[in-house]
């Protein structure tokens, strides 16, 4: 058979290209999931009690007559509860998406329901009258909620908040603004939706806003800027040696419903990073009015107040390391602890390396209570992912192991596994090396580490993608002629492309398992694997298969 040269396979994206389609989709239509599962676990920790709002905001708050406010994406009630405890004549209506928010609002100690109204409502689809009369609300506050929507239905929640708000109210907002630290790492880190929208490792959203962006968004949908202004802070852990920029757009808008309004249409400009005021327009004539609101500004820049608590704030913006988790794993008499991508972040990941897979399990059990398969030989693994315990458990009979993989971040956590778990000798036995199948430079490195060559390579669940079929069974015809063992759960290949691909480079199915194939010999070689009790009890998924190939 003439020999086919590999074809070269990235598996792995090196680009910055976003998030896929699917997960776009995905993340839009399991948002409220997203968020009910980040108020399940932060309770009402996350965001701080917003005390600020009366020495920010609350000349809008105090005046004659009982004010009705309506707090849009109300959360565990970090707003509704200072509001009401400094304003006594105050009458709430609180909102929120997520069930378990609203749940968290009613039960809070200080809930009573002839001051706070709390119900669940997604505002990009659910008419917001019939739970609030039309034209009642004097003031509508949106802190740090507008950013979780979609930017294409934003319109729909302003057009929303229009049918309740009274002529000449009020719309107070808060919200997270472009340049702030967190959107320079999700720009790193293949998670952008769209322009200034990303997706957080939990699956909840955030979008950076522009000023110019804003104003235009709250114009269009018939909102005069009454305030505007950036907000800047550090945010410092001591004990990690981080410092975090943070950045908000601050502003208030005035819905007038067409009506002359006892306000000029114009607006104050501050920038509370420096604590400069720039009026937008010269409109004004009260230059009394003016001093006054740079006065106040300036007070702002001086005492200006983070939103969340900062060891949340740590953790959401992906600086902690809680995007890892240790996980035990007994394979035989063998107990490994291996750092992998924890479940909550793996769906912005790209890279299924970073994942310990079932198939992994399994065969790593198999060669713990079966070391003959290895002992003595030269061993190769393919696609090992950051576990490799299928190669640290062959490190303790095989006489050399090399544990592959294409993708740089699942290597490096990958040398942490090995060197946290293997001892010497064993330690000594196993290599560590990138290998991207059909990649000539790599497979002349993985050749060049042993002379003469490998005689069983591992590979569990590698035949995942169709496209890389070929490449996995020519990169293996490369590496001389060893026995090749593939463990998976079939997925989107079935075995008879698996074999057609294998028969292409010489490989012959001599055994595979549950079902073995018939032989003259008395027992199949894979089943001899699992003629121990226990070594069945190691099987984690009736799903899984063994394909045991011979090079011609």
């Amino acid at each position: 058979m003439a020999e086919q040269q590999p074809s070269r396979l990235q598996i792995y994206s090196t680009s910055s290209t976003g998030v896929s389609p699917f997960w776009r989709e995905k993340y839009e239509r399991e948002a409220k999931k997203y968020w009910d599962v980040f108020y399940k676990r932060h309770q009402d920790r996350f965001f701080k009690d917003r005390h600020y709002l009366d020495k920010e905001w609350g000349h809008y708050f105090s005046g004659a007559g009982r004010k009705v406010i309506l707090e849009v994406g109300c959360g565990a009630g970090n707003t509704i509860f200072p509001l009401v405890a400094t304003y006594p004549d105050i009458f709430v209506h609180a909102c929120d998406f997520s069930p378990r928010a609203v749940d968290l609002v009613k039960t809070h100690k200080d809930f009573t329901e002839n001051r706070v109204s709390a119900f669940v409502c997604d505002l990009t689809v659910d008419d917001l009258s019939e739970h609030i009369s039309p034209s009642s609300v004097d003031i509508i506050t949106m802190i740090f909620v507008l950013s979780a929507v979609s930017p294409e239905k934003m319109p729909l929640v302003l057009q929303n908040i229009r049918k309740v708000i009274k002529p000449n109210g009020y719309v107070l907002f808060r919200d997270y603004a472009t340049g702030d630290l967190a959107q320079e790492r999700f720009s790193c880190k293949d998670q952008k939706i769209s322009e200034n929208f990303y997706v957080r490792g939990d699956g909840t959203r955030a979008f950076y806003f522009s000023d110019e962006f804003l104003t235009s968004l709250f114009k269009e949908n018939g909102f005069d800027v009454e305030e505007l202004g950036f907000c800047c802070k550090q945010v410092e852990n001591r004990s990690r040696e981080i410092v975090m920029n943070r950045r908000w757009l601050q502003a208030v808008f005035h819905f007038s419903d067409g009506l002359k309004s006892s306000y000029t249409e114009s607006a104050i400009k501050f920038d509370l990073c420096q604590g400069n005021v720039e009026p937008i327009s010269s409109s004004r004539n009260s230059d009394q009015l003016c001093r006054s609101e740079e006065n106040s500004a300036k007070e702002l820049a001086n005492d200006f107040e983070v939103d969340m608590s900062e060891g949340m704030a740590f953790e959401m913006f992906g600086i902690s390391h809680s995007s890892d988790e240790i996980i035990e794993v007994d394979a035989g008499n063998w107990n490994f602890k291996i750092k992998v991508l924890s479940k909550e972040y793996q769906h912005t990941c790209k890279s299924t390396g970073l994942m310990l897979w079932e198939s992994a399990r399994l065969m790593a059990s198999v060669l713990a209570q079966n070391p003959t398969v290895v002992a003595g030989k030269r061993v190769l693994e393919l696609g090992c992912g950051c576990g490799g315990i299928c190669s640290m458990v062959s490190a303790r009979s095989a006489d050399f192991v090399v544990a592959t993989d294409g993708d740089a971040k699942a290597l490096d956590m990958l040398a942490e596994n090995v060197a946290s778990n293997l001892q010497k000798p064993f330690l000594d036995k196993l290599i560590t090396k990138r290998l991207e199948w059909g990649n000539r430079d790599h497979i002349e490195a993985i050749k060049e580490l042993n002379d003469e060559g490998f005689e069983v390579i591992i590979g569990t669940d590698v035949t995942y993608i169709p496209e890389a079929i070929l490449p996995l069974f020519a990169t293996a015809k490369k590496i001389w002629k060893p026995a090749l063992i593939l463990c998976h759960v079939l997925r989107r290949v079935d075995e008879p492309s698996i074999l057609s691909a294998a028969s292409k480079f010489g490989f012959r199915l001599v055994d595979k398992w549950p079902t073995s194939i018939p032989t003259s010999s008395s027992q199949s070689i894979i089943s001899s694997w699992f003629l121990e009790k226990s070594s069945e009890e190691c099987i984690p998924t009736t799903a899984l298969n063994i394909m045991y190939f011979h090079s011609e």
